[in-house]
């Protein structure tokens, strides 16, 4: 069955709960800033060589920051030996409200997708955001505090794992596997997807602005093979060029989807970058059987450029048997 090729697929989703000590002002899209912030800070904590740029530095290869922010594929790596890193092990997803100020005592909570062995960096992750909670984040530095992080399997089940009251990380909490949420006993002959968040999508090497199954499936599959061989040890052992060919077969049956723009400014490169992308909602239609369980995956860790700040984020509306 398609779905044990990605038995050995684990991720872990968290809830982190921030209480403004100060008005805090973000811009529009919050992923940009809180993935960005969290970069300057997290290579604050753990960086020993304060070097600018990882690829050549020494430590390279046992460094948290280097594995998640720069993963260098290994020197005998079988894929990705053109690119300088691997695809990051991480989705941080902003809040998704209107709301762009929030007042002292207010709270805004943003959720964290690990993938793979990056589970093991919790720690990290929650020591830096409450690091930055003391420098502040966004127009004028507002600052906060990490009141909680809870984990979850889904919205009702949440557990938390680490409060401000007694700063003790309980981690004997659950990671998340395909078979926990869904299974694929019949085959549905429609498929209807809301992209809640810009999705950026490449083929031919070139941005998108329609989509079509094939591409969408295209980028999926991509992501997951990587992530799967970087971060979960295991490359995955399945008929690439079949499923893509039988991909085309599905049909767009109504698109309402739409361009959004939106520009974030990117430290590194010191400038800004636009980052616009498709969001709305697509009707496929076709036989799905194959390609459920990696759609089913998609939905929680993104698809397309920019998902470690949340991009690309959809949710499937209905299937239709």
């Amino acid at each position: 069955m398609m779905e044990e090729s990605l038995s050995h697929f684990k991720f872990a989703q968290f809830k982190f709960l921030l209480r403004a000590l100060g008005n805090i002002v973000l811009p529009p899209y919050k992923g940009s800033t809180l993935r960005g912030a969290f970069g300057n800070a997290f290579k604050k904590v753990v960086c020993i060589t304060r070097q600018t740029a990882c690829i050549t530095c020494l430590l390279k290869n046992r460094c948290v920051y280097s594995y998640v922010f720069e993963t260098p594929p290994p020197p005998d790596s079988s894929k990705m030996k053109k690119y300088p890193f691997a695809p990051h092990p991480f989705v941080i997803v902003p809040p998704l409200e209107e709301k762009r100020k929030y007042d002292t005592g207010e709270t805004l909570c943003f959720k964290l997708v690990l993938i793979g062995k990056s589970i093991d960096f919790l720690p990290y992750f929650i020591y830096t955001f409450d690091e930055l909670g003391k420098k502040g984040i966004g127009k004028g530095r507002g600052r906060y505090q990490l009141e909680e992080v809870k984990t979850f399997l889904h919205e009702k089940a949440e557990e938390t794992i680490y409060s401000n009251k007694d700063k003790v990380l309980h981690s004997n909490f659950r990671t998340v596997q395909i078979s926990d949420f869904a299974s694929f006993q019949i085959s549905p002959h429609t498929l209807h997807l809301n992209f809640i968040t810009p999705i950026r999508l490449k083929f031919d090497e070139r941005l998108i602005p329609t989509l079509e199954f094939h591409i969408l499936f295209r980028n999926l599959l991509r992501r997951i093979s990587l992530l799967s061989y970087f971060h979960c040890d295991k490359e995955l052992n399945i008929d690439f060029k079949g499923l893509i060919e039988k991909s085309k077969r599905v049909e767009v049956k109504n698109s309402n989807l739409r361009w959004f723009d939106w520009e974030r400014y990117s430290n590194r490169q010191k400038t800004s970058m636009m980052m616009g992308g498709l969001i709305g909602s697509i009707l496929f239609g076709g036989n799905f059987s194959e390609f459920l369980p990696y759609i089913y995956l998609g939905e929680y860790i993104h698809v397309g450029k920019g998902t470690s700040f949340g991009l690309g984020k959809y949710k499937i509306l209905n299937l239709e048997f």
